[in-house]
């Protein structure tokens, strides 16, 4: 007899959109699961799949490491003009990670962001299907980047766990 063939999966439905006006208050990147949840209120209102750094096992600690962090930090700004579709930066180093960088004699790193994808790419669907492709940051699809800079004020709470 011949082995039966599985069928294919379906592809996943994609969330709906966040509603007008709202205002995320958290966003948690769970990196194993290359996930980004986002809340208001206490109250989870969609979840992202994402692609990260690299080498995203551990925290980021060093320049060129490629690593994610991980930690509290914030939103501490936006990048209308960044060479990815668009950029909100994560708060990465905090004193503690300048200290350890310092320590030993290296630079932190920095401009790590949730962003879109390099301007120009265009790709259907999620974008964790390539991988994990940039060099620290948390990456997301420009139409998701395009909603997340709508609904994410500067301040923002980012945990990012292992």
């Amino acid at each position: 007899a011949t082995p039966a063939v599985p069928a294919p999966l379906p592809s996943p439905v994609p969330a709906p959109p966040l509603p007008e006006g709202v205002r995320i208050d958290r966003i948690h990147v769970r990196k194993a699961a290359r996930e980004m949840t986002v809340s208001a209120s206490g109250f989870a209102l969609k979840t992202y799949r994402i692609a990260l750094g690299g080498a995203p096992v551990g925290h980021k600690q060093f320049e060129g490491d490629n690593r994610t962090p991980e930690g509290r930090y914030t939103i501490s700004g936006r990048n209308p003009n960044s060479k990815y579709h668009l950029s909100l930066r994560i708060s990465y180093p905090n004193a503690a990670d300048r200290a350890y960088a310092a320590k030993m004699k290296r630079p932190p790193g920095g401009d790590i962001m949730i962003h879109g994808l390099p301007n120009g790419y265009v790709l259907n669907g999620s974008v964790a299907a390539l991988g994990d492709w940039t060099i620290g940051c948390v990456a997301v699809t420009n139409e998701e980047i395009e909603e997340l800079w709508r609904a994410v004020p500067d301040g923002c709470e980012v945990e990012l766990s292992p």
